[in-house]
């Protein structure tokens, strides 16, 4: 009985984290000089791998990734859709399940603060890859140029992002471990 209740609890803090990257997502603010929005979503990407490991984590973002390929507008600036995935933006959109894995295995070693915001600035430098590279490859776009316009801008508020994402998902990665155990 006990192991139902878990597997609940873990289902539904999966669809959770995929709701509330959604709901981050449209927290936006577009920018002239480029097509990357400025939004909250990596917050909600950081804590789906700190609260859930690696494996669950990942599985949060594919469901939040997904759900935008079929069409439901929980890209930011209420969008979704294959093309969006596939135009400029999609590396980073992608990028979102590749952080929250890198956070759930680094915080499996050691949960807290340092460890936690570490291994979310390791999963934030996996994202800004994966983003550039496919804004690179889709726009040919030069890649200092990429990087003035998709990673310069967002480096102070993801840096404030993974401070708040470390310091909460401390406090609420005890109160999941411990339900129905």
């Amino acid at each position: 009985m006990e192991l139902n209740k878990r597997k609940t609890l873990d289902v539904s803090v999966i669809a959770f984290f995929a709701a509330l990257t959604a709901i981050c997502s449209q927290i936006s603010i577009p920018l002239p000089f480029t097509p990357v929005p400025l939004n909250l979503a990596l917050f909600s990407v950081f804590m789906s791998g700190s609260i859930l490991g690696s494996r669950k984590g990942a599985m949060s973002q594919t469901i939040y990734v997904l759900l935008g390929c079929l069409g439901l507008p929980v890209f930011a600036n209420m969008r979704g859709g294959i093309g969006v995935v596939i135009g400029p933006t999609g590396g980073y959109i992608v990028g979102y399940i590749i952080t929250s894995f890198i956070v759930g295995l680094f915080v499996k070693i050691k949960q807290n603060f340092i460890v936690t915001g570490l291994s979310m600035t390791v999963g934030l430098v996996a994202c800004y890859i994966i983003g550039t590279a496919w804004f690179v490859f889709i726009t040919q776009t030069r890649i200092w140029n990429a990087l003035l316009m998709c990673v310069f801008p967002f480096l102070i508020g993801d840096i404030l992002k993974i401070f708040l994402a470390a310091t909460l998902s401390q406090r609420l990665k005890e109160i999941y471990k411990h339900q129905f155990i």
